[in-house]
């Protein structure tokens, strides 16, 4: 069942005479519409990138906050905005994440924050969504489309109203000016130019304004 619309049987039947089909909006899921804060204590941004040709590195971004608004109606004018903060970077191992804060890759004295900014979101069928945005890091800004999957809708003990998505994308980080590299001896580079960037969301709706 998709976050946004489900077909009714009306609708079905239609379909399957040749008619034109009209997706109706499930009340409960249209009672989702609305502001949503990204809850960073129950929120994973990663990335894993191939290392010397034969494993993957691991890591994240501690530090993010962000917004959703969610439109039970029309997926299309739904919107996502995320700010991450390049110092808190975590592979595990201290003298990398100081390599990937310096010069060589994100700079985070001069550029602290990597930022997305959605432009689109559709629906890609059942749970799956595609937000595609501009993804900025350092100076360079650049189209990302992030495939999205609905893992569902709860009210928390505390009594919060949660929406969670996971999702993914791949980049290639040359696309951002973060080319530095080191040749091996038996052939290849230390670092691939390919990075997977991972999401995992759980997000808070807020108080409706006045």
């Amino acid at each position: 069942m998709g976050i946004f619309s489900r077909k009714s049987n009306t609708a079905a039947t239609a379909a399957d005479r040749g008619a034109t089909a009209v997706l109706d909006v499930d009340p409960a899921l249209a009672a989702l519409t609305g502001d949503y804060a990204i809850d960073p204590a129950h929120s994973s941004i990663g990335f894993t990138v191939r290392h010397a040709m034969v494993t993957n590195v691991k890591g994240s971004f501690a530090e993010h906050e962000g917004s959703l608004h969610l439109d039970g109606a029309d997926p299309s004018r739904s919107t996502a905005r995320i700010d991450i903060k390049i110092e808190s970077v975590d592979t595990g191992i201290k003298d990398r994440d100081a390599h990937l804060r310096g010069d060589d890759f994100f700079d985070a004295a001069a550029f602290p924050l990597m930022t997305f900014r959605s432009t689109s979101a559709e629906q890609l069928g059942g749970d799956r969504y595609r937000v595609t945005g501009d993804l900025t890091i350092k100076d360079v800004t650049r189209p990302l489309a992030i495939d999205l999957e609905f893992n569902g809708s709860a009210t928390d003990v505390y009594g919060n109203e949660r929406v969670g998505f996971e999702g993914s994308a791949e980049i290639l980080r040359s696309d951002w000016g973060l080319t530095w590299n080191a040749a091996l001896e038996t052939g290849g580079v230390m670092v691939s130019d390919k990075v997977k960037l991972t999401f995992d969301i759980s997000a808070v709706k807020t108080a409706a304004q006045a």
